[in-house]
């Protein structure tokens, strides 16, 4: 950053408003070559670091599983595999989009302390020995204590939408994302999840992006 022509690389540096302030144009153009990554991901991958011997999802993000419907204007790099990390996990029994980012500002946006992005899940449930046609089985009061009402860990859950997809699928939109919390939650009104695969974050949609696939985040599209 300049200041009155300035460099000026000191945290906390105090600018008086009739000051002028430039940005270095050579960061504008590293933080503009940034990238942002969608995938499908199948079951059997974590979604950060290889842990008990499962590979991450990052390894799906090669030339040859680029999803040749990916319309974005940018040509793969190996570049674009450094400092790329999950914004937001998804479990390894679960599948669905997956956001892997180099900017951090997306990743604040989406997993950051006050992010107000929502998440649109899709859950195979069965209840008890009913694994068809779940929803008339299932009493309209659970329906509504996933709504809000439950607690994980002693504390509270925002209040989310629940409702169903069709008679095994409850549609899920969350504004928080604790560990395994659908999960969690459905086994707490005594419902066991078959499935479950991330449609949504905010704006952004998995579409026809095939499993195990992968797209870049396009200029105009954002969270």
């Amino acid at each position: 950053m300049l200041v009155d022509g300035e460099r000026i690389d000191t945290l906390g540096t105090k600018v008086r408003p009739d000051q002028r302030i430039e940005i270095d144009p050579a960061a504008e153009a590293a933080q503009a070559s940034q990238v942002t990554i969608l995938i499908h991901k199948p079951v059997g991958l974590v979604s950060g670091q290889a842990e008990d011997g499962y590979q991450p999802a990052i390894t799906l993000v090669t030339p040859e599983n680029r999803w040749e419907g990916d319309h974005a204007d940018i040509r793969f790099s190996v570049a674009h595999l450094r400092q790329l990390a999950p914004a937001g996990r998804l479990d390894i029994d679960s599948t669905g989009l997956l956001v892997l980012t180099q900017d951090g500002r997306i990743a604040k946006q989406l997993i950051g302390g006050h992010s107000e992005i929502d998440k649109e899940y899709l859950v195979r449930v069965s209840f008890g020995e009913h694994t068809a046609d779940v929803e008339s089985h299932f009493p309209p009061e659970s329906l509504a204590l996933l709504r809000h009402g439950l607690s994980l860990d002693d504390v509270p859950l925002k209040p989310a939408q629940v409702s169903w997809q069709n008679g095994e699928q409850l549609r899920f939109v969350l504004r928080e994302g604790k560990k395994r919390q659908i999960r969690r939650m459905c086994e707490l009104v005594g419902l066991e999840v078959i499935g479950l695969k991330r449609v949504r974050m905010g704006k952004v949609m998995l579409g026809a992006l095939p499993p195990g696939q992968w797209r870049y985040l396009s200029a105009d599209e954002s969270f």
